[in-house]
């Protein structure tokens, strides 16, 4: 399709102190992109957006950079099976964790000023590390060897918030967060392996709900 240019130079909305200079066509844009909203879906809409964006880049229109890109999933929505939990639970036990792991945070700094350790790493990533450990990780059973996870060190006050709910450590171990050359407190960057050979708070049986990690 051929455009033809303008006889004369057109100024633009910044050079005439940001008014729309053509308001009536701007409604036409937005209520066609309406119609088209509204008539082809959602999708479609995407769709043309992301065409005139790529039409502006190919023609050197400058844009602001966008921050995200499509998402593409591949399994259709009408394909994905029902979640295997229970949502409402899950999202009540990873507050209690994400809770207990800032408190122990907060209270190791209160008791020695400096001490330091890490909140926003394992809040910012307790789903992901809930549904792996209610739905994915494995430990070792029936000969298996189980699953080593390897977790970033500075998710470890999430870990042992879930550890400490789940009874296999104490609240003293807690209140000496970063504090463990007497023997009862927690490191800031945990190693030990959740394996066969090398068992942890973390390797357990299938019909616990969170079962094989290293740290």
């Amino acid at each position: 399709m051929s455009v033809r240019e303008p006889e004369e130079e057109q100024k633009t909305e910044e050079e005439i102190g940001g008014v729309d200079r053509d308001p009536q066509e701007t409604s036409e844009w937005i209520e066609a992109f309406e119609q088209l909203r509204v008539y082809h879906g959602e999708e479609r809409a995407r769709f043309i957006v992301r065409q005139l964006h790529q039409n502006a880049l190919h023609n050197a229109v400058e844009l602001p950079e966008l921050v995200q890109t499509p998402y593409v999933n591949s399994i259709p929505a009408n394909e994905q099976p029902q979640f295997p939990g229970d949502l409402a639970i899950e999202k009540k036990i990873r507050a209690i964790i994400r809770w207990n792991a800032a408190v122990m945070v907060h209270r190791a700094n209160k008791a020695s000023d400096g001490i330091g350790g890490h909140i926003a790493t394992y809040a910012s990533a307790a789903t992901l590390y809930e549904v792996g450990f209610n739905h994915f990780f494995r430990s070792r059973e029936n000969g298996q060897p189980g699953d080593s996870i390897y977790f970033q060190g500075h998710a470890s006050p999430g870990m042992y918030a879930r550890a400490f709910l789940e009874g296999y450590l104490t609240e003293e171990n807690l209140e000496n967060f970063r504090r463990e050359t007497g023997g009862k407190g927690l490191c800031s960057y945990p190693w030990a392996t959740a394996s066969a050979t090398s068992p942890s708070p973390w390797a357990r049986s299938r019909s616990r709900p969170a079962r094989s990690s290293t740290t």
